[in-house]
């Protein structure tokens, strides 16, 4: 039970940014509460061993970091460290494949596409969107830009339109002639985001944004000790900076007076309630609108697949020319060729889920082997997670379970299509001499994690500018001092931090 009455500032929602704001909060001084409805924190960015009798513990839900500032790392004093991909990512192809990465990338697009055109394209884009990643990563943790101003801080016409005003599809289909190239810059605006590539919302174009920019570089990183290692890091911080976690504390009801609060709470043992100056909310918006007592503004509606397997070893590939080893410590497409992405949306979009289910791949254990015991990783185990794109929660909502195990299947059938081995033949067996094999629609997240539709980002992605009428900072609600610092807040989604150390500084009054 919390050990005060009275706090400065109670946070509802332990992942990993209600984290963020509590070390944040603690450190400068404040009284601070945590209340977290599960029995441990960490949220979407836990690691756990999902397979009985088995030692692997994986990144469950959240697998790489990219988003989270360096700044965060070193305030903070986080015992946590990230490990570079050397290869960003395979495509494979009939009998062949694109390799990026592993000093053979321009030989790779030579043998795929014929020639040097496409790997001269990818250099010149790339450039481009490294020179806004490195131009506005840095203001995510600063009060929001204006439009204006960011535009002004970009400096560069055509990468502003580019990525701000036109459907990120135009961009693809002038720069590169290929079908596979083509397909694989655009799998960037995809993941979490339900889209076409002309969708005139331009959602697609936020989604490219935030998976290009990452550190100023745009690289996607494997956390050593998996995703939980940052989250135990995070909480470890949390309390020595004297704030209190309460676990098994499920908050109920906001009241605010926009000055003070009282946060209804239910634990095993009965309710309760806590009064605080502030109330920040590690939660999606439409949870802060139920327990605030208001109606929420809008629905949201996840669109991915996610599977995690344990292998007794990877598998062969019919590409000959490409260690498995290459192949799968990057990220492995499947079936995310341009015209492949664009079926795949019509067919989701009619109601349908995908006759090709295209995903993408990467095995954590090629980077870290320090998430497999000792015994596992002598014996050539490796993990997957598996990422499906274009598999919308509607799609879902008659026979969840039905619908699950029908795109399970299609999902690894697509897989095999590229391998010279079945996926299955590969699996390790779990200490019931089952299958290591785990996936989750978006409505196994919602129940799981009560993300909205299992929205990944609980909503869309914002623009990283200031909106007429917005707040400072991108947390601010309608209630002076109640905070939204979860994915759904302005520069929200992913795992950065950023919604956390946002909300903790406009609290602060900085």
């Amino acid at each position: 039970m919390p050990a005060h009455a009275s706090y400065d500032a109670v946070i509802v929602g332990g992942g990993h940014n209600g984290l963020v704001a509590a070390a944040y909060l603690a450190r400068a001084g404040r009284s601070v509460l945590l209340l977290e409805r599960r029995a441990n924190t960490g949220g979407a960015a836990v690691s756990t061993r999902p397979f009985p009798g088995v030692d692997a513990r994986l990144s469950q839900f959240s697998y790489l970091v990219s988003l989270l500032p360096d700044k965060i790392v070193r305030d903070l004093e986080l015992d946590f460290a990230v490990r570079k991909r050397t290869v960003s990512s395979y495509t494979p192809k009939g009998g062949g494949g694109l390799l990026v990465g592993g000093g053979r990338t321009r030989e790779s697009f030579a043998d795929i596409t014929g020639g040097d055109r496409e790997y001269v394209a990818w250099q010149e884009f790339y450039g481009i969107t490294g020179n806004v990643a490195r131009r506005v990563f840095p203001t995510l943790t600063e009060p929001l830009p204006t439009r204006d101003a960011l535009r002004a801080l970009v400096d560069d016409e055509q990468a502003w339109r580019m990525l701000f005003e036109e459907p990120i599809g135009a961009a693809i289909e002038k720069r590169f002639g290929h079908d596979l190239v083509r397909g694989v810059v655009l799998t960037d605006a995809l993941i979490g985001t339900f889209a076409d590539a002309h969708d005139p919302s331009l959602v697609q174009n936020r989604c490219f944004l935030y998976h290009v920019i990452g550190g100023g570089t745009g690289d996607w990183d494997v956390p050593i000790g998996g995703m939980g290692a940052l989250t135990d890091a995070l909480a470890a911080a949390a309390r020595k900076a004297g704030a209190e976690i309460a676990v098994e504390h499920e908050a109920t009801g906001i009241e605010t007076d926009g000055e003070r609060a009282e946060v209804a709470f239910r634990t095993p043992a009965g309710e309760g309630t806590v009064a605080s100056r502030r109330v920040l909310v590690n939660a999606s918006p439409q949870t802060l609108a139920e327990l605030l007592g208001e109606q929420a503004s809008e629905a949201a509606e996840g669109a991915q697949l996610k599977v995690n397997m344990l292998l007794r070893r990877l598998p062969r590939l019919r590409d000959a020319s490409v260690d498995p080893k290459d192949a799968f410590s990057g990220t492995f497409h499947v079936s995310e060729g341009y015209e492949q992405l664009a079926t795949a949306y019509r067919e989701a979009a009619s109601g349908r889920l995908p006759s090709s289910p295209p995903s993408e791949i990467y095995c954590h254990s090629l980077t870290d082997p320090s998430i497999l015991s000792p015994g596992l990783a002598g014996q050539g185990c490796q993990t997957l997670t598996l990422f499906g794109l274009h598999t919308p929660a509607r799609l879902f909502a008659g026979d969840n379970e039905g619908a699950r195990t029908q795109l399970l299947a299609a999902t690894l059938a697509e897989l095999d299509s590229y391998l010279a081995e079945p996926i299955a033949d590969c699996l390790a067996l779990d200490g019931n001499g089952d299958p290591c094999i785990e996936a989750k629609t978006p409505l196994d997240l919602e129940r799981n994690l009560r993300l909205p539709g299992g929205h990944i980002f609980h909503r869309d992605l914002s623009w990283p500018y200031a909106l007429e009428g917005g707040g400072r900072w991108g947390v601010e609600t309608a209630h002076a001092n109640v905070l939204l610092c979860g994915a759904g807040a302005v520069r929200g989604g992913g795992v950065s931090g950023v919604p956390g150390h946002n909300a903790a500084m406009a609290a602060l009054g900085r």
